[in-house]
């Protein structure tokens, strides 16, 4: 268990955490809001962390491997069905979740079926994987700082999920056929 897999873990753990806070939220208890937004702050700032940790340092696992993409889709999915449905004047749409997670299922279930048919899958994330992280991690931080234009945001980070999702589609279908993906 090296540095950058603990602090996966952290995120882990921050997440029910951040996940109580939006819930608990009312706007006459508005320290709330900002206790969410610094939990989800430092989830994110550990996200970043702990891969940077693994390349500088050169501990690179398995575990990590598999745990950091976990934690992230456990601290994004979480945090989008909080935001649909806590008591603030800007919330997320009921639509948005179910395309993030649909995205996510459907990965998946493409990850599962490329392992059961070859018995072994490489995992890296493509840079549309990783502009899609950063919009959606914007879209929760401008719903959680009540920014009343946030539908734009969060409007670009639907438009990424759904390229990303196709591009993971492409690469899943690369892999079925044999052809190596591109990084």
């Amino acid at each position: 268990m090296n540095v950058a897999n603990k602090i996966t873990i952290l995120r882990m753990l921050l997440t029910p955490v951040f996940v109580g806070l939006a819930l608990y939220y009312k706007p006459e208890n508005d320290h709330l809001r900002y206790y969410a937004l610094c939990v989800f702050s430092i989830a994110v700032l550990t996200d970043a962390l702990d891969g940077f940790l693994a390349r500088f340092l050169k501990q690179k696992t398995t575990l990590g491997t598999i745990m950091d993409p976990i934690a992230d889709k456990l601290l994004l999915i979480t945090a989008f069905i909080s935001l649909t449905v806590w008591n603030a004047s800007v919330k997320l749409p009921l639509w948005l979740p179910i395309i993030v997670v649909s995205r996510d299922i459907i990965i998946v279930i493409g990850v599962l079926v490329i392992f059961l048919i070859h018995g072994d899958v490489k995992i890296s994330p493509s840079p549309l994987g990783k502009i899609t992280t950063f919009f959606q991690m914007a879209a929760i931080i401008s719903v959680l700082l009540l920014y009343r234009h946030s539908e734009y945001i969060w409007n670009t980070a639907v438009v990424f999920t759904g390229l990303s999702g196709i591009d993971y589609m492409f690469r899943g279908a690369r892999m079925m056929n044999g052809n190596t993906v591109k990084k």
